[in-house]
C-alpha cells in the first residue's frame, strides 16, 4: 500500500499542517494510517485517508457541516473505500444519507431516493492520482510507469524546461 507523509497530505487535501494534525490527532475526525514515531518525524496517508479529508473539507467549506459529530461516519466512509480499488470509484458518486451512511452509485444510475448530498468523485479522484502515481481507469490499461512526470510527458504537457533539457541532449 502506497502512503504519502503530512506535507503531501496537506497539498493534496488544501489543509494547513496544523489543521491535518489537528483532524487527524487531536480531534481524530479521519486517524492517519501511520503515526508518527516521534517529534520531527511525519504521520502517513493512504489514498483513502486522503481521500476522507478530501470529503471532510468538501463537507464543512461547502455545506458547512460540523466535522465532529459526523466522525463515526467517517469511519464508514474509509472503510467503504477500502473495500473499492482506486479503478472502480471513477464515474461514480459519492452519496451521503442521512444518518450518515454513505453509499457509491454509478453517475449513469443517480436517481436517489430521499434527501442526501451527492459528491462527484472523478476531481477528487484526479487530485489522487497525480498525488499518489495511481493509475487512470481512462486508460482501460494501468502503467507501467506510474508516475507524475511521465504521464504528462506522456499526454503532450511536457514543461519548457523538460522540452530545453531533451533538445540539448
Amino acid at each position: 500500500m502506497r502512503f504519502v507523509p503530512t506535507p503531501v497530505a496537506c497539498k493534496l487535501t488544501g489543509l494547513s499542517t496544523e489543521k491535518l494534525r489537528e483532524w487527524t490527532s487531536r480531534r481524530a475526525i479521519v486517524p492517519a494510517d501511520v503515526r508518527p514515531k516521534g517529534k520531527g518525524t511525519a504521520a502517513k496517508f493512504s489514498w483513502q485517508s486522503v481521500l476522507t479529508l478530501r470529503v471532510a473539507v468538501l463537507l464543512r467549506d461547502q455545506f458547512n457541516l460540523e466535522l465532529q459529530a459526523h466522525k463515526t461516519s467517517f469511519d464508514g466512509l474509509r472503510t467503504m473505500l477500502g473495500e473499492n480499488s482506486f479503478l472502480s470509484l471513477w464515474g461514480n458518486r459519492l452519496v451521503l444519507r442521512p444518518g450518515g451512511a454513505w453509499s457509491l452509485v454509478d453517475a449513469d444510475k443517480l436517481p436517489v431516493v430521499g434527501d442526501a448530498i451527492v459528491i462527484v468523485l472523478d476531481p477528487h479522484l484526479v487530485a489522487l492520482r497525480d498525488g499518489f502515481a495511481l493509475p487512470d481507469a481512462s486508460d482501460g490499461q494501468l502503467d507501467l510507469f506510474s508516475l507524475p512526470a511521465v504521464r504528462g510527458a506522456r499526454r503532450g504537457s511536457s514543461s519548457p524546461e523538460t522540452t530545453a533539457r531533451r533538445h540539448s541532449a
